[in-house]
Formats: structure tokens, sequence, C-alpha cells
């Protein structure tokens, strides 16, 4: 795991957009694709909004989420409408080249079905992502891999929808999914989540984000994030 530490927010969401989109010329570059899903959070919304700007092989880009809240369409606890707002609304992208997570599909086990095999058709199987973004919760939960629910367990299917947490039921990608990925890229800001990101550079895995696989793995983080990391890794 690669961790690099920045004085802020601002800092943090330009270099991982600029990471990002580094990885997507390459990939275009190679495959003649990049894959990518996204998570939720206000610096990963700075961070698309830097990335929209970017120079970027966009008829070769698609986008998926990584989690997602079951509510309505519209809902301001949807990821997808600070991600329309943020990015999709700004980035030159075609419809079919966006892949938003179907909770509003009354049966949520089917959604999540349909879901995954829309990753396989797109990234093959099991399906290999290019890069995927990844936030760190307090409680130490990343995706809506959330600490005590059964989803954790789930090592059968790249999607699936967990009980109710912090309000709403969500789908999200499972530890499969997200461990098949080329790349995983956290973005981590906020001095509360400096224990979470502790045991995320140790491989706690008493923590849902210390069981994500690490090969391949960038952290890039805050001061106030990273104030609880070991002293060679401390800013």
């Amino acid at each position: 795991m690669k961790i690099e530490i920045f004085e802020n927010e601002a800092a943090v969401a330009g270099r991982a957009a600029s990471i990002i989109a580094e990885a997507a010329r390459e990939d275009a570059a190679t495959r003649g694709r990049f894959a990518f899903a996204v998570s939720g959070g206000r610096t990963p919304w700075a961070m698309l909004g830097l990335l929209a700007a970017k120079q970027v092989p966009w008829a070769s880009v698609h986008v998926f989420q990584v989690d997602e809240r079951v509510a309505p369409s519209g809902d301001p606890d949807r990821n997808l409408t600070h991600l329309d707002a943020s990015f999709l609304d700004h980035a030159p992208l075609q419809r079919e080249q966006v892949h938003p997570m179907p909770v509003e599909i009354s049966d949520l086990a089917t959604a999540a079905e349909s879901y995954s095999a829309a990753l396989r058709e797109l990234c093959g199987t099991p399906p290999v992502l290019d890069l995927v973004h990844l936030g760190l919760g307090p409680d130490g939960h990343t995706a809506s891999l959330v600490p005590s629910d059964p989803v954790l367990e789930v090592a059968d299917r790249f999607v699936s929808v967990t009980g109710v947490y912090q309000g709403h039921r969500r789908m999200t990608l499972t530890y499969p999914a997200l461990d098949h990925a080329r790349r995983v890229l956290w973005v981590v800001t906020g001095e509360d989540k400096a224990q979470a990101l502790a045991g995320l550079s140790s491989g706690d895995r008493s923590i849902p984000a210390g069981r994500v696989r690490q090969e391949e793995a960038w952290v890039i983080a805050d001061r106030g994030a990273a104030s609880r990391l070991p002293g060679e890794a401390k800013p």
C-alpha cells in the first residue's frame, strides 16, 4: 500500500483526480477502455469535479458505482445525485457509459444481480475494474461494507444489499469485486478518520476496510486523517 499525505482536502482532491486521469489515459491506450467505480463523499465530489476538466479519453471511459443508498431518484442522500451534479453533468460521457446502481427496483436481490451482470458484461468474469475509488468511515467501513453486516461474509456475489445503516439499506460492491480491481484508490480526509486509517494501513481485519486487498492500493490523505499513522508514514 502506497500512502501520500497532503496539507488539506483540496490538495487531496487534486492529487486523486490526477491519478484517475493518468490511469484512464494509460488504460485507454493499452486496453482501449477504462472502467472505474466511484464512492460518495465531500472530497470525492470535489475530486470528480476536477477530473471532469482534465484531458481524458472520455469515449473509452465507463463509470460504475461502488455503493448506493436505497432511496428515490434525486434524493439528496443518493450518491448518484451528487455524482450527477459534480461530474456527470460536466464530463462528456454518453448515457451508455454511465452505470448507476438500480436501487429503485423493488426486488433488491434481482437488482443486485442485474448490476453484477452489467459489471461482468463489460469487465469479464470475474469483473476486473481498472480502478476502484474507496472512502473510509470513522467506524472503519468502506463502500457499504459496514461493521457486523452479513454482507461482509458474501463471497459468491460481486454485488449485494445490506441491512439498514444510518437510515438506509444500501447496494454495494462486495469484497470479491473490490479485490479483483487492478487499482484501489483510497481518498481519506478528516481527523475523525485517523484511527480507521491507522487500522487500514496496518491491515487490521477487525475493521471492514482492513479486509480489502492491499496490493496495488494507493491512499491519498490529508494531515488530519494521517495523524495516527506510524511515524515512518506520517507527513
